[in-house]
């Protein structure tokens, strides 16, 4: 039995089993390692953990400690140029986010066929894996709340507050909700738009907003929340 950990901007995800049997999982605060701790004190031992990591030094530190002082050995896990039937095309690998390469390991081993990889997080990444495992590239833009919050931050006279998400918004909060979740659901259409015509094309969505996105998308999709998790695992199998 392993360990998975997605160390993310907002969020720690832990989940202890394996890719499609998942025994227990939970959603900590970034960098929690008490809570960890916490968590590791109450389920069963895990042989070996792995994680990916890009909420920084002080995050990982957290984790590392509250795993060290419960014996289990970490594996941090970088992108590469290749893994688990993924090829990248990054023109520097080690550029590319370790959350954004779990995902495309795990988006390998859910779908064999063309897909675009949505992970609605702090920010919002979305990248177009082919048929044959070659990860081509792929966008990252603002997650919802960070647009919605900017606007608040960088204007005098929008502070936006909870909207509706309308085809013609006729009020600032909806024309901010409005606004956030077409140009997010834009970007998506725009990429897959690259793999459109390819046999059985499909989106896979994860992250804390892809609920709040999904309804706006009107694609063939997969919504998996253990996305980075599974694609953890997958790296631990080999």
């Amino acid at each position: 039995m392993i360990l998975c950990l997605d160390s993310g901007n907002s969020r720690l995800k832990v989940g202890l089993g394996g890719r499609g049997d998942w025994r227990e999982r939970a959603s900590l605060a970034r960098g929690d390692g008490s809570g960890l701790r916490a968590l590791l004190a109450q389920w069963p031992r895990p042989q070996r953990a792995f994680g990916c990591n890009v909420a920084g030094a002080d995050a990982a530190r957290g984790i590392e400690g509250a795993l060290s002082e419960s014996g289990v050995a970490l594996t941090w896990v970088a992108a590469a140029r290749e893994a688990a039937g993924v090829r990248s095309l990054y023109d520097d690998p080690s550029q590319l986010g370790a959350d954004r390469w779990a995902a495309l390991l795990g988006a390998r081993a859910a779908h064999a066929g063309a897909c675009l990889v949505v992970n609605c997080g702090t920010a919002t990444t979305i990248d177009v894996l082919d048929a044959a495992g070659v990860f081509q590239g792929g966008l990252i833009l603002p997650g919802l709340s960070l647009m919605r919050s900017s606007l608040g931050s960088a204007t005098a006279q929008l502070r936006p507050a909870p909207g509706q998400v309308t085809a013609l918004p006729r009020n600032t909060d909806d024309a901010i909700a409005s606004g956030c979740i077409a140009a997010t659901a834009g970007a998506v259409l725009r990429m897959f738009a690259h793999i459109a015509g390819q046999a059985t094309p499909l989106c896979l969505l994860c992250g804390g907003a892809a609920e709040a996105l999904e309804p706006h998308l009107g694609l063939p999709l997969r919504r998996i929340d253990t996305l980075v998790l599974d694609g953890l695992a997958r790296f631990a199998e080999g």
